[in-house]
């Protein structure tokens, strides 16, 4: 059974309490970088398939078709992979790990949203898709997670 507004508060929520972990634990400076930082780049990779006419969302507000809170989605998925991966490693490596981890959620989860009609993925592509969600989608949030964590590094 399908429940927006469930999905969206909850997705605002993870950003929203992973935020406020950030803001009591980092530097401003970091996260500023990673929580703005990279919901500037999420927007933008998420702008770019949509208007690549790869990937439709079902549900609002959007900016450009994309819808507001899948930025908090974004950076709370990525600050929570990424400080797992300071727990056991430093610097770059960290970086690489918290990458691999965010990525991994998104395997685990992205299939929800097809299956929920929160998001279409329309492109024709070849490649393997893993339930629904084509391997570009995994390789971009490997690149954007990276990016994101990346932002922050030099701050912490």
């Amino acid at each position: 059974m399908r429940s927006d507004g469930t999905f969206v508060a909850t997705t605002v929520a993870l950003g929203l309490l992973a935020g406020l972990h950030a803001i009591f634990t980092w530097p401003a400076r970091a996260v500023l970088a990673l929580f703005v930082g990279g919901g500037a780049i999420a927007f933008l990779a998420e702008a770019i398939v949509i208007a690549w006419d790869w990937l439709e969302h079902h549900i609002g507000p959007t900016v450009l078709g994309v819808p507001l809170y899948v930025l908090f989605g974004w950076t709370g998925a990525v600050y929570v992979a990424f400080r797992l991966a300071l727990l056991v490693t430093e610097g770059w490596f960290a970086v690489v790990l918290g990458a691999t981890l965010a990525t991994g959620y998104d395997l685990l989860t992205d299939h929800y949203g097809v299956e929920s009609g929160y998001w279409t993925y329309t492109d024709d592509l070849a490649g393997p898709r893993f339930r629904g969600v084509p391997w570009w989608n995994y390789a971009g949030w490997y690149i954007v997670s990276a990016l994101t964590a990346a932002l922050a590094m030099p701050f912490l």
